[in-house]
């Protein structure tokens, strides 16, 4: 077949034309030689430049009990998909296409021939509601959305809920048996597997990740194709150290750049290869699946590892070799317990989705117990005072953040809260000792992360008000051995309601019914009144402290 380029238009500006004003972006330092980028370059190409450069075009990326693709067959079907969305579709570089799905063989192709196509990718996580991937569709404006099959029925809810949306074209892929003739692999069966990777700048856009924040409402952090190649230059070539005989499997999902990194981008870097699980994973079933696949990198969250432990022990764990903790606090207990049940020491790590991936981190050889780790090569962290001064060694402030990736928002105007004279501000608080290692100490905001997933207070409440039993109610983090934390709702009912746990689970179902599952509070403390200020703001630091309190309120 003869090669298709990519047809030339007039491309879209939306993000950058809504981007911060440049006196608010974060400073961005290259200061490396592994960080000396070209001024013009597709992620998606340079990664598939590189795997074919080393020889691995046979080499196997993707694998599932379904099928394997090889390097070569993964650019093939990534050709496809981007000759769909532009030449079929006749998408042009900059608008936005969104993403939904579990992690999956499909839905990593999705990705890769989205941002091949110079288009900007906007993954969404499975598990969310109509109205919450409404908020993401208003914000990000999609000409396509492409959905797993078995994911539709929430999509299309939020796109019928939306007037703007009317014009955004829905394709399904993992289709199965149903709607095959108009599904994303059929249509892409049609097309040339060979196309003309957009010529994007490094500058140019390549995704939009979305986070709740602190408020409840998405923000969308901007990644430039500089920014996600920048990334596998710091943390995955001096911490992680992946190598083309490795195979990556794990849990966080593909639209979180922990997991987008982690289970996509940063194997492609190395050569190696990432296996996608048919079943929902759970503890057993994760430790089993390593062993049966021949697995060797393993990402997912502290509260996974605790519960994997004894199946670890049980069953063994075969080629494993290296554990990625991030998304939620390690505690040393949950690292000492892996360590002890697999020989292996956890690599523990913080990053953000503004930041893209990791840049606090150690190699396993260079662990301190209850750190995180040293500074990644590339980045430069500190802990600060509310004025952004250095603290002495040992005492606790803010991290600050600088390197070659950092904040933009998209038409956000709490990017000044997050970047500040050019550094990040990630919302944690540290503390360092004079080796340069970083201990974790809290979160400086309302943020509750949860067995590895950002929950915002600020969201869980407005969903327990819209219920008729509920006067007030202030939501708030609870430390959990086995979730790191958990949504800890105080609830203030309106008179005659009954403050009994059927009323408790009640309310949970009512916020499992209009947010995401993992949202929900599973802690439901009746209370008659909150703690406020004078002025009538909610005290959630008051509502904190009774939930560390050995006796919670009543």
């Amino acid at each position: 077949m003869n090669k298709i380029a990519i047809p030339s238009a007039q491309p879209d500006r939306f993000v950058h034309d809504r981007l911060p004003p440049p006196g608010q972006w974060p400073e961005l330092r290259f200061d490396r030689p592994e960080l000396q980028l070209p001024a013009q370059a597709n992620a998606v190409q340079a990664l598939f430049d590189r795997a074919m450069a080393a020889g691995h075009a046979e080499r196997p990326l993707f694998r599932s009990d379904e099928r394997t693709l090889t390097y070569a067959q993964t650019q093939a079907e990534v050709h496809r998909i981007a000759n769909v969305l532009t030449v079929e579709l006749g998408l042009v570089p900059g608008n936005r296409v969104l993403l939904r799905g579990g992690n999956s063989v499909a839905m990593a192709l999705a990705w890769l021939g989205t941002v091949q196509a110079g288009l900007v990718a906007v993954a969404t996580m499975p598990l969310l509601r109509a109205k919450e991937l409404g908020a993401i569709i208003t914000k990000a404006q999609p000409s396509v959305a492409l959905c797993d099959a078995q994911l539709q029925d929430e999509l299309k809810a939020a796109l019928a809920a939306d007037p703007g949306a009317a014009s955004t074209k829905l394709l399904v892929f993992n289709a199965g048996d149903t709607d095959t003739a108009h599904s994303l692999e059929a249509l892409a069966a049609r097309h040339c597997p060979t196309s003309t990777p957009c010529p994007t700048a490094a500058t140019d856009i390549a995704l939009l990740a979305f986070t709740s924040g602190t408020t409840g409402t998405p923000k969308a952090a901007v990644h430039t194709h500089r920014d996600v190649l920048a990334a596998c230059e710091t943390w995955p070539r001096h911490v992680l150290r992946a190598t083309p005989d490795d195979i990556v499997m794990g849990s966080p999902p593909l639209a979180f750049t922990f997991g987008l990194g982690g289970l996509l981008v940063f194997p492609m870097w190395a050569g190696a290869s990432v296996y996608f699980p048919s079943i929902a994973y759970t503890p057993e079933a994760m430790v089993q699946l390593i062993g049966r696949v021949g697995a060797t990198i393993c990402y997912t969250a502290p509260t996974f590892y605790r519960q994997m432990a004894a199946f670890a022990r049980q069953h063994g764990l075969g080629r494993l070799r290296i554990s990625v903790s991030a998304g939620e606090g390690l505690p040393d207990a949950t690292r000492q317990l892996w360590k002890d049940a697999t020989g292996l020491e956890m690599i523990d790590g913080i990053g953000a989705t503004e930041m893209f991936h990791i840049f606090i981190s150690s190699a396993p050889e260079a662990v301190r117990r209850g750190a995180i780790g040293q500074v990644v090569p590339g980045y430069e962290a500190r802990v600060v005072d509310d004025d952004g001064q250095p603290l002495p060694v040992g005492e606790v402030g803010k991290l600050a953040v600088i390197g070659p990736t950092g904040c933009k928002y998209l038409d956000e105007p709490r990017q000044t809260q997050y970047v500040r004279d050019g550094w990040n501000y990630p919302g944690d608080a540290f503390r360092q000792d004079a080796d340069g290692y970083f201990f974790y100490q809290a979160r400086t905001d309302d943020m509750i992360i949860t067995a590895g997933y950002n929950v915002a207070g600020p969201e869980v409440e407005a969903s327990l008000l819209q219920h008729p039993a509920v006067a007030e109610c202030g939501v708030v983090g609870k430390a959990d051995e086995e979730r790191g934390q958990i949504v800890l709702a105080y609830v203030v009912l309106k008179p005659g309601e009954a403050c009994d746990a059927a009323q408790a689970k009640a309310l949970q179902d009512h916020v499992k019914q209009n947010l995401a599952p993992y949202k929900y509070p599973r802690e439901v403390v009746f209370v008659t009144q909150l703690p406020r200020t004078e002025t009538g703001k909610l005290q959630r630091f008051a509502l904190r402290q009774q939930a560390h309190s050995p006796r919670t309120p009543t």
